[in-house]
């Protein structure tokens, strides 16, 4: 997972940080250590947040401006750093915090579920049928939906015979962007506001709120919505769409892995769009984000 960038000078503040958020455990090692770890909720926030943040440390500096930046669910909190809003140990602080508000509000079973293939008004009706929530529209034709696991599986069983190309539950253990979360709205609203309220929009970067693909235009307006994404779904599929209407020279996704690269390329092929961890330098990856300009 860290391969590009674990011995990178430039990120070595990032791991210390990290580290500190997880009570001294480096990530590095949690990642070569696997198991189900890295999966749970208050460590797999931190390891979305190390992987971007690790890779914009080194080319941040030198990437071409102006920016336009969006943030993917637990992403949502380093891009805000990325942009230049707050620093990287204040994001890994709040996202810290933030898992730990929406595990508390977890107190049965929950989860996520990737239901691809069915039109959204057909997972609107499973929705309904089984008491779940639609929590993040990657597209027309992609969505993912939360809820009670004891109530998922029969609904992708649903999902299967009404033709789906795809439904499974995700290694995700909390119904995030849900109802199911209403409580760590409230918490992390409280805490954002006490942390990041004074703080001001660079003028070379666009800021995109999840929840609906709209620019920040100011920090309490786009704080409101970072609290809010957290119970309330994330509509990726118009953060795509606003990202495109900036007319990119190109897209880079910081990581981990590669799926919103590919969910870019395919929602308009027409951009470059690739992923850091599709680099096995960084002076490659230099250079393709030095070609934008």
């Amino acid at each position: 997972m860290f391969d590009l960038v674990a011995f990178e000078p430039a990120a070595a503040p990032v791991f210390a940080a990290a580290a500190r958020a997880l009570g001294g455990r480096d990530t590095r090692d949690l990642v070569r250590e696997g198991d189900g770890i890295i999966q749970r909720n208050d460590v797999a926030q931190v390891l979305c947040c190390t992987a971007a943040l690790a890779a914009w440390a080194i080319v941040g500096p030198s990437a071409p401006r102006p920016l336009i930046i969006a943030g993917y669910s637990a992403g949502e909190v380093p891009a805000w750093a990325v942009a230049g809003v707050m620093d990287a140990s204040i994001a890994f602080d709040l996202v810290a915090r933030r898992a730990s508000f929406m595990d508390e509000a977890t107190r049965e079973p929950y989860g996520l579920a990737a239901i691809v293939g069915l039109p959204r008004d057909v997972v609107d009706g499973l929705c309904r049928a089984h008491g779940l929530d639609v929590a993040i529209v990657n597209g027309p034709l992609h969505v993912i939906v939360g809820g009670r696991v004891a109530e998922l599986r029969p609904a992708l069983t649903d999902a299967t015979a009404r033709g789906a190309t795809r439904a499974a539950i995700l290694p995700i253990h909390v119904a995030s962007h849900t109802p199911a979360l209403e409580a760590a709205t409230e918490q992390f609203g409280g805490l954002l506001r006490e942390t990041v309220a004074n703080a001001r929009l660079p003028r070379d970067v666009r800021l995109i709120s999840g929840i609906d693909g709209m620019p920040v235009r100011s920090i309490a307006d786009g704080l409101v919505k970072l609290a809010a994404q957290v119970s309330t779904t994330i509509d990726w599929a118009a953060c795509m769409d606003a990202c495109r209407a900036s007319r990119p020279t190109r897209v880079l996704e910081l990581g981990p892995g590669d799926a919103l690269a590919r969910m870019m390329t395919e929602f308009e092929p027409g951009i470059p769009a690739r992923s850091a961890a599709d680099f096995r330098s960084i002076t490659g990856l230099r250079r393709w984000m030095e070609a934008a300009s």
